[in-house]
């Protein structure tokens, strides 16, 4: 951690390590070297303000477009998650000894260090589009589907030739690298990098190909960092952001910061119970029968978990539906918080003795699995959990046919806006300028941009922004990006409710 410390040793031991503390922020690089409380509650501050923060209350936790208030949004989950990451760290801080504190100097950082987290949790979901994973899956068929098509046969002039590291940045939207791109490129939020590093949960560029991908072609090939980059954390776009970000909190290329691991936890915790929850309160599970799903569930696996114990979630289950008898007419509710009371009763500070029992690697940001992945007792809970999520709640024909008119709206969506990316360069940039004489339909489309996409295309196409990509492509290649950049920009930011909106209204659907 790069703070200012009496002792010089200390200070280089720590500065060299990874999980750095400071107030350094993109437009202040002089502050690095210090962490003031008063930095982070500007973090916080920031991020509970903003318009990516509000917008959560109208997108797809399971259930799309849900109009019963009782259950979850992204909004309502990432608070959950946000109390459970909060409950690790205390739990971090209680279970340290006074010697770790001391060496990791997290003895004056303790409200630092939960702040981070915690707005990490609320922050984690801000990049996910409409309809959640499959509107993510959506955006991904269309642009795979289409960018060549786009430039080899659609534009009039083609100039152009899509390099294929640009091909697969762009066809590779992911939640969780929108939202680095949202909170820096976007929304401008400029938060310190500390805060930003705890929502970079996945260290691959767009452009890179994933462990996987690399073993099909080497075979011998072998990554000891393959989990932190089994998914695309940022995009080539956010390569210089991240760069910086990286240098200033000295983590290593394919590492990460250990807030992350922690805001991780803690939506792993928290997501499964939830969507059960939900899946109850909608009519999809049976409450009464629940208890028998999850002991069986935990049952079956259970062979492959060498260090769980048999009969965990039988006792969770026995308190739960003791507790639901006991309250007559509030049976549900009873259920459900005793379940969520005694699961929390063991995940958090299992998460918070994994985390100090690998500190060393987890502070070197290259501890490569999530903390509660370790085939223990609290790691088959987890599973459980999510199993069952899947089984019930994300397969009930509900959630499958909102999902397919998620699908629907947002390749609509995007066929509608595809005319903007057929536009010669000189075209598009007439219509930046407020030129007359461009096409009516496409300008028409091209004045239902957000000012704030249009204001990041503007500031991308920059020389010097351009000079600071990782690949010396000519203007045109980047140009094309990143109108494609502006388009996933304007669809992904949608809320479920206003992407069916738009979509019924320029389908001319009444």
């Amino acid at each position: 951690m790069s703070i200012n410390f009496n002792s010089k040793v200390r200070y280089n031991r720590l500065y060299r390590s990874n999980g750095d503390i400071n107030e350094a922020r993109p437009f202040h690089p002089s502050q690095k070297g210090s962490a003031e409380l008063t930095s982070f509650e500007s973090d916080r501050g920031r991020i509970i303000n903003s318009a990516a923060i509000r917008r959560l209350q109208q997108k797809t936790q399971v259930f799309p477009l849900e109009r019963n208030s009782a259950v979850r949004s992204r909004l309502t989950h990432s608070m959950e998650v946000q109390q459970v990451g909060r409950y690790i760290v205390q739990e971090v801080f209680k279970q340290l000894n006074k010697e770790k504190k001391e060496e990791y100097r997290l003895d004056i950082l303790e409200r630092q260090f939960e702040s981070i987290v915690e707005m990490a949790c609320l922050m984690h979901d801000i990049g996910n589009p409409p309809f959640g994973h499959f509107g993510e899956q959506a955006i991904n068929d269309w642009f795979g589907k289409q960018l060549y098509k786009l430039i080899k046969t659609d534009l009039p002039d083609p100039r152009i030739d899509l390099p294929e590291p640009l091909y697969r940045d762009l066809s590779n939207f992911e939640g969780n690298a929108q939202g680095i791109r949202l909170v820096h490129t976007l929304l401008g939020l400029n938060l310190t990098y500390s805060q930003v590093s705890a929502i970079l949960k996945y260290t691959r560029r767009g452009d890179q190909l994933s462990p996987k991908e690399l073993k099909k072609i080497d075979p011998t090939s072998t990554d000891d960092l393959s989990y932190l980059k089994k998914k695309v954390g940022y995009y080539v776009c956010e390569d210089d952001f991240v760069s910086k970000l990286r240098c200033c909190l000295s983590i290593e290329e394919g590492c990460r910061s250990p807030f992350s691991y922690i805001m991780e936890a803690a939506d792993d915790i928290s997501y499964g119970i939830a969507d059960i929850e939900d899946a109850v309160e909608k009519n999809i599970i049976n409450r009464t029968h629940l208890g028998q799903i999850l002991i069986k569930e935990y049952a079956d696996l259970f062979a492959e978990y060498e260090s769980a114990t048999a009969n965990e979630m039988a006792d969770i289950v026995k308190l739960a539906s003791e507790s639901a008898e006991r309250a007559k007419n509030c049976a549900t509710s009873h259920f459900f918080i005793t379940l969520r009371v005694e699961i929390n009763r063991r995940l958090p500070k299992y998460a918070a003795s994994q985390f100090i029992e690998n500190i060393e690697a987890i502070y070197h940001g290259r501890f490569n699995r999530a903390l509660i992945e370790d085939k223990s007792t609290q790691h088959a809970l987890v599973q459980t959990l999510k199993n069952i999520a899947v089984k019930y709640a994300f397969c009930a024909p509900e959630v499958e046919a909102r999902e397919l008119q998620g699908y629907r709206i947002i390749t609509g969506l995007l066929d509608i806006y595809k005319p903007i990316l057929r536009l010669e360069r000189n075209t598009f940039e007439q219509m930046i300028e407020g030129k007359r004489g461009t096409p009516l339909y496409e300008t028409r489309l091209f004045k239902k941009l957000p000012n704030k996409h249009l204001r990041a295309y503007i500031n991308a196409m920059e020389t010097d922004a351009i000079n600071a990509l990782p690949y010396k492509y000519n203007v045109d290649i980047w140009e094309f990006y990143f109108r494609v950049r502006l388009i996933q920009d304007y669809i992904s930011g949608m809320t479920d409710q206003f992407a069916f909106d738009e979509y019924r209204a320029l389908m001319v659907i009444d």
